[in-house]
C-alpha cells in the first residue's frame, strides 16, 4: 500500500483518537521545496523541513483501540505459530498501514515506534523515496535476476556499489565485502582477518601454501587450520553463527548448547555516571581495560588476529566509553600487529548524529574494517588494506555474496539521508531529546538511571529497575520500546523522528513510570 492510501485508511481513526490535527505537507511538497528554493542549501532547507512532519498522514499522536495484543493479533500469531516459532514476537505488525514513525498492528492501534523492529528501519515506514526506488526497473531486475555475484555480477554492480555502499564508506576505507546480515558481515571479517595474519606470517600473499598446510585443513588441524582468535568483549555482542558466536557474551541463552572457540574476552569499561562527575574514576577504568587488553594480546595461548569493539555496546547493556578509550585501542591494536574491527551493525547510518558512531573518536589511523548492516538494510565490511582481499579467489565467498537488491536499497536511504539532511537532524533532534530525558531524571531519579547517550543522537539509554515491566507498560501509553542488558531500557528511533516524536515520548515515559 501506498503512504497515501495508508493515510486514507488512518484518517477514520485519527478523528476519534485525537483532537486536532495539525495540516502536514507531502513528501511531494518537501521535494518540491527542497528542489526550488535557490537562495537556500539543502541542508538549511532541510532544517526548515524538518520542523514540519516528514510523514503525510502519520498520526498525531499514538491510537489506541484495543489491548495488544488485540483480538485480531492475537488470531495472527496463533495462526503463525502453527509454522514458524512466535515465542520471540513482540508484537504483530501490519506494514501496509504502518506509516513514518508509527507501526499499525492488525487491531488498529498505532504506536509510536522509537526501537524501529531492532534499531533497523532507517527513514521510517512505508517511505516513499523507498518505494519508488523498489519499484524501479532496476530493482525489479535485482530481484527476480538475482546474481550469484562472486560469479555472474550485473553490468552496473560497480556502479551499484560506487552509487551507495562506497558513497558512505568510512574515512580511508574504500573497498567492500558484501553480505547477507550483521552476523554474517562479521563472520567474513574474521575470516579476513585470520587469512591476512597467516599470509602476513607466510611472507606475502605470493607464497603458497605448503602441502602439509593443504593436508592438514582437511582435517582441521594445524598449521593448515590455523590456532589464532578474535579478542572481544564482555557484555559484547556480535552475531549468533558460530565465529561470531564465539565473541558474543551478552547473555548465556545466546550460548547455551553451542561449541565455541577459546577465544579471550577483555573488560569493556564501566562507567559511572554523570560523566562530569567521574571523569577520574572513568579514565582510570578505560586504562586497566586497556591495559588487559595489551596483556591477552601478548599472553593468550591462541593468539589475536583482530580485537572487535562496538563503539556502544548495545545488546549487552547501551554501554559506552570515551573516544580516548578507543584511540587507545587503535594504538594498542597497531602496536602489535592485530587488527582492528568496529562493528557499526547498530551504531551506524546516523543514529548517532554521525553517519559512522567511530566519526566521534577523531581518529588518526582508521579501524582495518568496519561492519555493518540494520539500518542499511544491506550488510558487508568495509577495508582499506587491498592485502585484506585474498591471495586466491574461493577463499572469501559464497553464493550470493551479497544481494543487489538491497544495496539498491541502501543507495535510496542514502539519498535520503543527504535529501533532508537527517544525520545532522538526528544530532539535534537527539541533544532536544537528551534535555527532556534529564529533567525527567531530576523527577524520577531512581527509573531514569545512569542516563546515557548525551551528543550521541538519538542512541540514549538509561537503566529502571523494573525494566520488563516498563517495557510491558509502554504500550499501554501507545509506545514501542526496547531494552537491552539486565536493567537498560534502550531508545532507536529511526532517522525521520522529530521533536513532537520526542514530546509525545517524554510524556508516555513520564506515565509509565507513575503507572508502574
Amino acid at each position: 500500500m501506498s503512504s497515501l492510501r495508508a493515510a486514507q485508511a488512518l484518517r477514520p481513526a485519527l478523528r476519534t483518537a485525537t483532537t486536532t490535527t495539525r495540516p502536514r505537507p507531502t513528501t511531494s511538497l518537501l521535494r518540491s521545496s527542497l528542489n526550488t528554493t535557490p537562495r537556500l542549501s539543502l541542508a538549511a532547507t532541510a532544517r526548515m523541513a524538518s520542523s514540519k512532519a516528514f510523514f503525510q498522514g502519520e498520526p498525531d499522536a499514538p491510537v489506541l483501540k484495543t489491548k495488544i495484543p488485540g483480538a485480531q493479533s492475537a488470531k495472527k500469531i496463533a495462526e503463525l505459530s502453527e509454522v514458524f516459532d512466535t515465542r520471540a514476537v513482540n508484537m504483530m505488525a501490519d506494514y501496509p498501514k504502518s506509516v513514518g514513525n508509527y507501526i499499525a498492528d492488525p487491531d488498529g492501534n498505532y504506536l509510536l515506534d522509537v526501537y524501529a523492529q531492532i534499531a533497523s528501519i532507517p527513514v521510517g515506514y512505508n517511505n516513499p523515496a523507498l518505494a519508488k526506488a523498489a519499484s524501479t526497473p532496476d530493482m525489479v531486475n535485482a530481484i527476480i535476476n538475482r546474481p550469484a555475484l562472486g560469479n555472474f555480477p550485473s553490468h552496473d554492480w560497480a556502479d551499484i556499489l560506487k552509487s551507495g555502499i562506497l558513497k558512505v564508506a568510512p574515512r580511508g576505507l574504500n573497498n567492500v565485502f558484501t553480505a547477507m546480515a550483521g552476523s554474517d558481515a562479521n563472520e567474513t571479517a574474521f575470516k579476513a582477518a585470520f587469512i591476512h595474519r597467516r599470509q602476513r606470517e607466510r611472507g606475502g600473499p605470493d607464497v603458497d601454501f605448503s602441502q602439509e598446510e593443504l593436508d592438514s585443513a582437511m582435517n582441521n588441524q594445524s598449521p593448515g587450520s590455523s590456532s589464532l582468535s578474535i579478542l572481544s568483549f564482555k557484555t559484547a555482542f556480535h552475531g549468533r553463527l558460530f565465529g561470531t558466536l564465539s565473541t558474543t557474551r551478552s547473555k548465556p541463552i545466546h550460548k547455551v548448547d553451542i561449541p565455541a572457540f577459546d577465544w579471550p574476552q577483555a573488560t569493556f569499561p564501566q562507567l559511572k555516571y554523570p560523566l562530569d562527575r567521574h571523569a577520574e574514576e572513568n579514565a582510570a577504568a578505560e586504562q586497566a581495560s586497556l591495559d588487559e587488553v595489551e596483556r591477552l594480546i601478548q599472553t593468550w595461548h591462541i593468539p589475536p588476529a583482530a580485537v572487535i569493539v562496538e563503539p556502544i555496546q548495545s545488546e549487552g547493556g547501551d554501554n559506552h566509553a570515551c573516544p580516548a578509550f578507543f584511540r587507545g585501542l587503535r594504538a594498542l591494536t597497531r602496536k602489535h600487529g592485530v587488527l582492528l574491527i568496529v562493528d557499526e551493525v547498530q551504531t551506524g547510518v546516523g543514529a548517532t548524529g554521525r553517519f559512522w558512531a567511530h566519526d566521534h573518536w577523531d581518529l588518526q589511523d582508521p579501524p582495518d574494517m568496519v561492519t555493518f548492516s540494520k539500518k542499511a538494510q544491506t550488510a558487508g565490511f568495509y577495508y582499506g588494506d587491498p592485502a585484506l582481499r585474498p591471495n586466491k579467489p574461493y577463499r572469501q565467498f559464497n553464493t550470493w555474496m551479497g544481494d543487489p537488491a538491497r544495496a539498491i536499497l541502501f543507495r535510496a536511504i542514502v539519498e535520503e539521508i543527504e535529501r533532508l539532511d537527517l544525520v545532522s537532524h538526528t544530532a539535534r533532534v537527539g541533544d532536544y531529546l537528551y534535555a527532556k530525558l534529564e529533567a525527567l531524571q531530576s523527577r524520577y531519579p531512581e527509573h531514569f538511571a545512569n542516563l546515557r547517550g548525551k551528543g550521541q543522537g538519538t542512541f540514549i539509554a538509561f537503566d529502571n529497575p523494573k525494566r520488563d515491566q516498563f517495557l510491558a507498560k509502554a504500550k499501554e501509553f501507545g509506545v514501542n520500546i526496547g531494552g537491552s542488558g539486565a536493567s537498560a531500557v534502550r531508545l532507536r528511533p529511526m532517522l525521520t523522528f522529530q521533536e513532537h516524536h520526542a514530546d509525545i515520548l517524554v510524556d508516555a515515559l513520564e506515565k509509565i513510570v507513575k503507572a508502574l
